[in-house]
């Protein structure tokens, strides 16, 4: 009987050992689709390996003059979760859902920013009474207010990934903190006379608002808008009447407009800021930690200098 026992537990080793194991399949990624390259870089970093992410304007790709195609309408109408900045900066986002009848949630990741609003005078002369500054993740708190947002989206239509999302978003948070007080402190090191600033268009009003720095620009918030002689006039004089130390590129507008007016006031170019997009992986501004710390670092050369 024992040996019946022992040859029946050896056949049964046998066959399991026998048996293939089935692996777990992996849960499928959940398909994001943010509008611009830089909400995609802190969606992604929210997300983690639980998304699957497309981005609609890429890298050094301005998403104020972007025509969807409709590979995009397609892309939408694939996504199980759509993120957008708001405050009027994705004009044709409408249109775009509606071509694609995406029936997606849209997380509006500034929801609960402060807007910047700028009167007609601010803006240059321009025929707008008052506008919404969308380009709000220029701020570094701002910033921080987007990873929220995009957490509890994520959270929301993945309630599986809850505690990957909360664990990817507090360590970019920490992240944030770090570099927060980093550009404080540079901003600090720079005599106050000197904290003026020259842009093609008007896209770092959080962050002169945020650190300190005036930011002046013959465009407007979008850089659809045409600068008028009469602002680049006004520019040229208030360069010389304040010493404004240095003028800067952006990698989305033409540089045309900037070299002229270096050109005219004998203001040095600073360099090249990011503005509303990052750079491929291979440039100076991949993500946005690395854009903020590029721009800090191209401000404080110029002006210390």
């Amino acid at each position: 009987m024992l040996h019946r026992r022992h040859a029946l537990f050896a056949l049964g080793a046998m066959v399991l050992a026998a048996t293939p194991v089935v692996a777990q399949a992996a849960p499928a990624k959940l398909n994001v689709v943010a509008s611009f390259s830089i909400l995609g870089d802190l969606v992604a970093n929210v997300g983690g390996d639980r998304v699957a992410l497309k981005v609609l304007v890429g890298p050094n790709s301005d998403a104020h003059v972007f025509a969807p195609s409709p590979a995009d309408a397609k892309t939408l109408a694939a996504a199980k979760l759509v993120f957008v900045n708001g405050l009027g900066f994705e004009g044709w986002m409408t249109r775009l859902v509606k071509a694609s009848g995406s029936k997606a949630p849209v997380v509006v990741a500034t929801t609960g920013v402060a807007p910047r609003k700028m009167d007609a005078e601010e803006h240059h002369g321009h025929d707008h009474a008052e506008e919404t500054d969308p380009h709000a993740w220029q701020s570094v708190a701002n910033a921080k207010i987007y990873i929220a947002n995009i957490r509890d989206g994520l959270i929301a239509a993945d309630p599986a990934g809850k505690d990957t999302y909360e664990k990817n978003a507090a360590a970019y948070l920490t992240k944030l903190d770090a570099m927060e007080h980093d550009v404080r402190d540079a901003v600090a090191r720079i005599a106050p006379e000197r904290r003026r600033i020259i842009t093609t268009h008007d896209a770092f009003g959080y962050f002169g608002a945020a650190y300190g720095v005036e930011f002046i620009a013959p465009q407007g918030v979008s850089t659809e808008s045409e600068a008028s002689a009469k602002d680049v006039a006004r520019i040229v004089r208030q360069i010389r009447k304040q010493k404004v130390p240095a003028v800067f590129l952006e990698n989305v507008t033409d540089p045309r407009l900037v070299k002229r007016i270096a050109d005219e006031t004998g203001a040095k170019i600073g360099g090249t800021l990011y503005s509303d997009a990052l750079t491929a992986a291979g440039g100076d501004a991949p993500t946005y930690l690395d854009m903020m710390r590029h721009n800090i670092r191209t401000l404080s050369a110029a002006l210390m200098s």
